[in-house]
């Protein structure tokens, strides 16, 4: 019950869902990457990202200094279905940023 509920509480929410969204689109991604594509400081995309991956949404690949997200795989039915649900919501994403392409403007924070 407290799993199922969880995974429900993150789904309960529009940034959340954009952000499944955005990952189902772009695939594994670093954190500098989300906060220039979706324009989120960084606090606030990591208070996120937490309660998506306790959610058992996402993964989380340690390189270095950085952090990098993508959906986990395999996902269990129920959040399956979830993510296809999202994949038909009218949803528009922003374009893509890609800071990390320099090093420079990649904090160590990611």
């Amino acid at each position: 019950m407290d799993v199922f509920l969880k995974t429900v509480s993150a789904l309960n929410d529009k940034t959340r869902v954009l952000i499944l969204r955005f990952f189902d689109e772009h695939g594994d991604l670093c954190v500098c990457d989300l906060q220039a594509s979706l324009e989120m400081i960084q606090s606030r995309l990591s208070r996120h990202l937490k309660i998506l991956k306790e959610a058992g949404f996402l993964r989380v690949d340690r390189r270095g200094t950085w952090a990098y997200y993508s959906i986990r795989s395999p996902l269990d039915r129920f959040r399956s279905e979830a993510l296809e649900e999202i994949r038909h919501l009218d949803v528009v994403l922003p374009p893509l940023k890609k800071p990390s392409d320099d090093s420079e403007t990649c904090t160590t924070n990611c």
